[in-house]
């Protein structure tokens, strides 16, 4: 077999909802397909106001300049991530202050987030991953507390949840990705989920160019101006058109990945259980969205060299992130609080394994087959 790490998933109607765009004549951003889009978003999440993005990365910078962030202030996050969290952030000249993730969730470690806090800082950002919500309670609490805003990087979780709640409604602020690697895709795009009412008017600003512009075609001012720093943060109706295709069909895709995932979880279980890897845990308070399978390789197995058996094998399988701490810009820009030992563990060890709807029990198999063969060599 050969299989690749993704492909992503077509529900066959995308093409024609792109031509009805077209012949409804209006490709820039902002038309009926665009609002359909909001709408779902809106009513699944109960976010206050969704803004869709052209990536997951132009919504957390909305969110930065949301935030009124200024050169010194620091934004607390995991170094285990990618790299947008923290440029969204640097770009305003704020410091990423990284913090050490759990070994369980691989998320921010809640219990570590407090003893980086210092008067600079603004924000706190949790980045869900593989679409488990972080431990939102503590996080909210001490953000509370404090009068430090929250914006959760939720870019993995569209429809997973934490206590019910919808990953990115939780925070002040929330960010989606529908890259063509997500679960919902569009190929490139994003969306902002605006959590508080007071940020609403200005996060329509920020997006449109600086502009109060939205105001103007709901018939609120006669003309529109240069109210603030923005950028064109919205995406083309074509790409919209993309997205509502997805979004109609969205729970069914979840609830195939679903169905994926917990396959691979019972084939890899005696991997677990003769120590060779650690499988991906899922808090009961998570309801997940089974973004990816992933598994945590024990110490002493030599990654590279699974993954280079996986390769000769036909099998897809990768890596994930470096951590941010670590890497030439991180360490120009951000600073750490402490040795992040367990970042740099899941950073050597961590392998994610292939993933898309339509994947079959035989090609899951066959790759469970070729990881213990890979395992059992080394």
């Amino acid at each position: 077999m050969d299989l690749p790490f993704n492909k992503p998933y077509m529900t066959g109607k995308e093409l024609s909802y792109i031509a009805d765009a077209h012949f409804n004549g209006q490709l820039a951003g902002d038309g009926p397909y665009t609002r359909r889009c909001h709408q779902w978003i809106e009513e699944q999440s109960l976010c206050e106001k969704a803004l869709l993005t052209h990536s997951c990365t132009a919504a957390l910078e909305m969110a930065a300049l949301l935030l009124n962030l200024e050169p010194g202030d620091e934004v607390i996050m995991p170094s285990y991530t990618f790299v947008s969290t923290a440029n969204a952030f640097a770009l305003r000249k704020a410091v990423p202050v990284f913090v050490d993730i759990r070994l369980d969730t691989l998320n921010i470690d809640e219990q570590k987030i407090e003893a980086a806090i210092t008067e600079k800082t603004k924000a706190i950002v949790p980045v869900h991953y593989a679409g488990v919500g972080c431990e939102m309670d503590t996080i909210m609490s001490t953000a509370e507390r404090l009068g430090i805003k929250v914006v959760e990087d939720a870019a993995q979780g569209v429809l997973s949840s934490y206590k019910g709640r919808a990953l990115g409604s939780i925070g002040h602020l929330g960010a989606y990705s529908f890259h063509e690697t997500k679960n919902i895709i569009s190929g490139e795009g994003g969306a902002l989920l605006i959590n508080h009412p007071d940020l609403c008017e200005r996060g329509e600003i920020i997006r449109e160019k600086g502009t109060d512009r939205s105001r103007f075609f709901r018939g609120l001012v006669d003309k529109y101006t240069w109210q603030e720093i923005g950028s064109s943060f919205l995406p083309g109706e074509l790409t919209s058109a993309f997205l509502w295709a997805q979004l109609e069909e969205a729970r069914e895709i979840t609830l195939a990945r679903l169905q994926i995932w917990d396959i691979y979880h019972r084939l890899i279980e005696g991997l677990e259980r003769e120590g060779y890897l650690r499988r991906p845990v899922v808090p009961d308070e998570c309801e997940h969205n089974a973004h990816m399978y992933y598994v945590v390789l024990s110490d002493g197995i030599d990654r590279s060299r699974v993954l280079s058996e996986l390769r000769s094998a036909g099998v897809g399988a990768v890596f994930h992130y470096v951590p941010l701490h670590s890497s030439p810009v991180g360490t120009r820009y951000g600073k750490s609080k402490d040795d992040l030992e367990i970042s740099n563990f899941v950073s050597e060890q961590l392998i994610r394994l292939p993933f898309w709807v339509g994947m079959t029990l035989e090609e899951q198999m066959f790759v469970v087959d070729e990881l213990g063969k890979a395992l059992s060599q080394g």
